[in-house]
């Protein structure tokens, strides 16, 4: 029966729906993270009986077919780039986007790499980093003497060095943006990577058309809520075992026609 095999991408699409689920439940108190939805698409039909064409060779023609779908697949997983809330931390590096953007790190590789986490330090040479070491790009450098180190909603970074009586600009923050931003390669550790579905960077000035700003001692939390995860699991859940069902009704249908054979 073809139905086994059309509720079997049922269930296996379901389970990969609930695994998308579990991902954005696991991360709702990941920094910056933005919840992935998954999509899925039918899959290709078989004609029973075609719309459209003559009926027996007279003038009429039949208006409505007979197609049969035979299931469905995986289309995408859409990362969703709403606004998080903002955390207030405190903390003098924490900065949060408000608006589009992502700040630029140096990558393990040499490479750049794109975050919207801004929890942020300074390593041993005072280089403003990421909590995996990683440089912030354009290189902001905080000398061992500062104090009162600030960032401006667009991104200049300013500090008093030596006791001066005038702040000293130490840099400037830009921000990065993409055509398209679900089309970033997920890198793990808060990065993503450009792609050629995602369009090369284009880099701006926070507060520039188009650029979101810097709030300084803020960080952005998840877009995850709880309340809408619980919701679609609990349909992915029905829709799983309405699936499984079929399966079994098949499967009864199965032996009612071998039990009537034999008798």
């Amino acid at each position: 029966m073809r139905a086994l095999a059309i509720a079997a991408t049922g269930m296996s699409a379901q389970q990969t729906n609930v695994e998308v689920i579990a991902n954005n439940l696991a991360n709702i108190n990941t920094t910056g993270f933005k919840r992935g939805k998954a999509e899925f698409s039918d899959l290709m039909y078989e004609a029973e009986r075609l719309q459209g064409v003559s009926n027996r060779g007279t003038g009429s023609t039949i208006p409505e077919g007979a197609q049969l779908g035979l299931g469905v697949r995986m289309a995408a997983i859409r990362n969703l780039q709403t606004q998080g809330s903002f955390t207030n931390t405190g903390n003098t590096f924490d900065l949060g986007i408000q608006g589009r953007g992502w700040f630029q790190l140096t990558g393990p590789n040499g490479d750049t790499v794109y975050t919207r986490a801004g929890a942020f330090n300074t390593n041993a040479a005072g280089q403003l980093v990421s909590l995996d070491g990683y440089a912030v790009s354009p290189s902001i450098l905080v000398p061992a003497n500062s104090t009162n180190v600030t960032v401006s909603s667009s991104g200049i970074v300013t500090a008093t060095v030596n006791g001066a009586t005038t702040p000293t600009q130490l840099g400037q923050l830009t921000l990065a943006n993409f055509a398209n931003e679900t089309g970033l390669e997920h890198l793990g550790s808060n990065m993503f990577r450009e792609t050629a579905a995602s369009g090369n960077a284009v880099v701006g000035v926070p507060g520039d058309p188009s650029v979101g700003t810097i709030s300084q001692g803020y960080l952005e939390a998840s877009n995850v809520d709880p309340v809408k995860e619980i919701s679609d699991l609990i349909s992915a859940q029905r829709a799983y075992e309405m699936n499984s069902k079929v399966i079994q009704a098949c499967d009864q249908m199965g032996s009612t026609l071998t039990t009537g054979t034999r008798g």
